[in-house]
């Protein structure tokens, strides 16, 4: 199944995509698509009503991120080999862990606020886990058991904030709207091997990124066992799992986004996404002075 989240931001319903492609609304069903309808019992529940029995949403409607309620939203860092030699980073010995802001979460097609002050903004596309049950200490055997489906994430990056100020990477993961989800979350059903996926995604119409998660270090279950054993993951956390090579900060010269750049990306059975690069509306400060109230 295809589901997804439509409407205005704050007020997304539930949905369903049919086999015609329209959005078929799950109101009377379920709240939101979120951890507590993530469950096998719940989704077997979708799967079994007729979706022509299921009004159809009215057309143009914006999409929502296809999890609503993200309690946890982890992210792997440097999981593709060629990634990280475009990086000239060493081959990590274990997956590296960071998160993102929960309050970064945006639908798949909004705009993306460039933050105030940055000049190192970047697009990274993603293949990103939506947890179906609590998860911890379980092991890569059953890890996918776990797994309520997928989508795609762009992982936006401010690669001043993450790699230059230092402390973590997380603060130049989480800005506001750094976290696109979407356009649908697909059950694990329809997925039968993540590990064979293509993904791409342009810049302007350039194409910039072209891989597969075939050349992911860390695989999806060995992923899903590993952050739980040092969290609770629960139903409607996203995992999202590193980016092939093509980013702007591995080119020579390095290539940053502005103000009116689109970036488009995509994996093979998860749709796409579209973004549009907007200035952030206020004076362009130095965040390393306004923070101390200079």
């Amino acid at each position: 199944m295809k589901l997804v989240r439509f409407g205005d931001a704050g007020q997304e319903k539930p949905g369903l995509i049919d086999s015609s492609g329209q959005i078929r609304d799950l109101s009377g069903i379920m709240s939101d698509i979120d951890g507590s309808s993530l469950s096998s019992e719940s989704l077997e529940r979708i799967r079994k009503t007729d979706s022509a029995t299921l009004p159809v949403a009215p057309s143009g409607q914006r999409l929502g991120a296809c999890v609503g309620q993200v309690r946890n939203f982890i992210a792997i860092g440097l999981n593709y080999a060629d990634h990280a030699a475009e990086t000239g980073a060493p081959i990590p010995a274990e997956p590296i862990v960071f998160n993102k802001a929960p309050s970064c979460i945006v639908g798949p097609n909004d705009d993306v606020i460039i933050p105030r002050g940055s000049q190192k903004t970047d697009w990274e596309v993603e293949l990103a886990i939506v947890i179906g049950q609590r998860a911890s200490y379980v092991g890569a055997n059953e890890a996918l058991d776990y797994v309520a489906g997928y989508c795609i994430c762009n992982d936006v990056s401010e690669r001043e904030y993450q790699l230059e100020r230092g402390g973590t990477w997380t603060k130049g993961k989480g800005c506001p709207t750094f976290g696109p989800l979407g356009p649908w979350l697909v059950t694990k059903d329809e997925v039968p091997d993540p590990q064979n996926l293509t993904m791409w995604l342009d810049v302007n119409g350039e194409r910039m990124q072209n891989g597969s998660t075939r050349t992911m270090i860390f695989n999806v279950a060995q992923i899903v066992s590993y952050v739980s054993h040092f969290m609770i993951l629960e139903p409607g956390d996203v995992i999202t799992t590193g980016t092939p090579p093509g980013v702007g900060m591995g080119m020579k010269p390095q290539r940053y986004l502005k103000a009116g750049d689109v970036v488009s990306l995509g994996i093979e059975g998860l749709g796409e996404q579209r973004q549009r690069f907007v200035a952030f509306d206020g004076p362009a400060l130095d965040t390393s002075k306004s923070w101390k109230g200079h």
